[in-house]
């Protein structure tokens, strides 16, 4: 990355305003609209006192996490060449990570009003960076807030090869006869488990065993609802089953309970479900799976559920194919003086992981939503601690200052905490939801659809209305594992909110929508 001059952009009327006496309730709106807006401008284009644009290329990054932290280090450090005293001791680190949040969204609004933004062109076709591709709708009607796919991809007893599954969040699961357009729509599968269908919560996964011939097992995870003193309390259900056909109808049979939390844990909250689920490639007796943290706010009391063991929020998870746990999990045998630890826990401190996979080459990937800024991508590794909600690299909803993303800019609670972070960061937020790899149809994974892309993950968004292909590499391997970005960029955008992004058999890119509720796909274009 190119050396840039951060003081040109921030100049003398972010100065201004950190001079001034900010209340830490303050929202960073506020902030912005009282102390910035008359030299920076109302969308930090500059002008004011002689300050440049905060809204130039040369000040954005890949992954928008490096020159952040120059931002940062700037604003606390200051420039007193350029005229810009050091304010680290009149703001405090969160409230000048908030700032920077500020500068962030400025710079993504204004990439849009250019129009760099992924869409078609002549005939439909988009042009991407080594493919051209159109979109292909799949299912058009019919669907109430679909959530997630599955592919049959092998027969088992009355299921046929080709075959789609489509979760709705209401409750509903469905069989698409398959997978492509002019594929015919089953009636709602009978006797699937009732759902707490509230706030975010519902029927949510759907994923199917890798041996599924041999077993015809397929995996749901939902929002089990338990009522305890007139209460409606609810948590992250996984349970596995089979399909049976009568006639014209399925009903779901043989159901097995793969994790459920304690009734003590269940709770009011109608957020932060997750949930994904992925099984491991390596060996196919192993499933992973990712809970969110619920909706606890620490700001307001409540308990750092994340980062503690004893509570099943915010984690994901390693188990058996049978719902047991292996022995080799990282916390088997751990005890706590605040409870048992639930021994599925692979790695913690996650917020709300809506996006779990694997790569071609084994290593596990999740993305999860920040607050307002800060969606996630991460390397997940055995018994690591993803931060949240020690640090983040979003601030409250509201606007108002709340973290800072590095555990050397917070105080020893951070800083004793051995915290991985992550491999690239949305800001702004897009509301990271669904998650893939780019793969061919066979088992090897070469070939397909788009042999270009072959291994980038394929990330969706839920807010950003998108689809990014993002390409990675892994510097090592096991616990000293870490990666970085190396390619980026949008493959759809505003087409709707999406819920789901899977590579199906064939290896087209399937795309769950919500608003409007259908399934599309990306097919190569030649």
């Amino acid at each position: 990355m190119k050396s840039v001059d951060l003081s040109v952009g921030l100049g003398l009327g972010l100065a201004a305003l950190l001079g001034g006496t900010l209340a830490h309730a303050q929202s960073v709106d506020q902030l912005w609209e009282n102390n910035c807006l008359k030299c920076h401008g109302d969308r930090g284009q500059g002008g004011g006192a002689g300050t440049r644009t905060l809204l130039d290329e040369s000040l954005r990054d890949l992954t928008g996490s490096d020159i952040s932290r120059r931002f940062y280090d700037a604003i606390r450090e200051g420039h007193e060449d350029q005229g810009m005293p050091a304010f680290g001791e009149a703001l405090t680190p969160a409230q000048s990570w908030a700032l920077v949040n500020k500068i962030r969204e400025f710079q993504e609004a204004a990439r849009r009003r250019a129009g760099n933004v992924a869409k078609p062109g002549a005939k439909g076709v988009y042009a991407s960076k080594h493919h051209q591709y159109r979109v292909e709708r799949v299912v058009e009607r019919g669907l109430d807030v679909p959530w997630g796919v599955a592919f049959i991809t092998s027969a088992n007893g009355d299921v046929p090869a080709g075959t789609m599954l489509i979760t709705e969040r209401p409750g509903s699961v469905f069989l698409h006869s398959t997978g492509k357009p002019g594929g015919r729509l089953s009636d709602r599968i009978r006797g699937t488990p009732e759902v707490r269908n509230r706030g975010q919560g519902g029927m949510m996964e759907v994923a199917v065993h890798p041996r599924f011939a041999e077993n015809g097992w397929i995996y749901l995870g939902y929002t089990e609802r338990h009522e305890a003193n007139g209460r409606d309390l609810g948590l992250t259900k996984v349970v596995r089953g089979r399909l049976k056909k009568t006639g014209d109808d399925w009903s779901w049979t043989d159901q097995q309970t793969i994790f459920e939390g304690d009734k003590e844990h269940y709770t009011r909250a109608d957020l932060h479900f997750g949930i994904r689920i992925a099984f491991d490639p390596a060996d196919d007796s192993i499933l992973y799976f990712a809970i969110g943290d619920r909706g606890e706010d620490p700001s307001r009391g409540a308990k750092q559920g994340a980062q503690d063991l004893t509570r099943p929020n915010g984690k994901v998870y390693r188990v058996k194919d049978d719902g047991s746990i292996p022995s080799d999990n990282p916390f088997v045998g751990t005890t706590a003086e605040s409870g048992k630890v639930y021994e599925g826990i692979w790695s913690f401190g996650h917020r709300n992981p809506q996006g779990l996979t694997f790569d071609l080459n084994g290593n596990l990937w999740t993305t999860e939503h920040g607050p307002r800024g800060g969606d996630e991508l991460n390397l997940v590794l055995k018994g690591r601690n993803y931060g949240w909600p020690i640090v983040s690299f979003g601030i409250q909803y509201s606007g108002v200052p709340f973290r800072t993303p590095w555990p050397d800019t917070q105080g020893a609670e951070a800083q004793d905490k051995d915290i991985a972070m992550p491999t690239y960061v949305w800001l702004p937020s897009i509301g990271a939801c669904g998650l893939d790899v780019a793969r061919g149809p066979d088992a090897g994974g070469a070939g397909g659809q788009f042999p270009k892309w072959q291994g980038d993950l394929l990330a969706g968004g839920l807010s950003g209305q998108n689809v990014d292909r993002i390409r990675v590499r892994v510097q090592a391997e096991g616990q000293a594992a870490g990666a970085q970005v190396v390619e980026r960029e949008e493959l759809i955008h505003f087409i709707g909110r999406v819920r789901d992004v899977v590579t199906g058999p064939d290896g087209s890119i399937y795309v769950v929508l919500n608003d409007p509720d259908s399934v599309i796909r990306l097919v190569n274009a030649g």
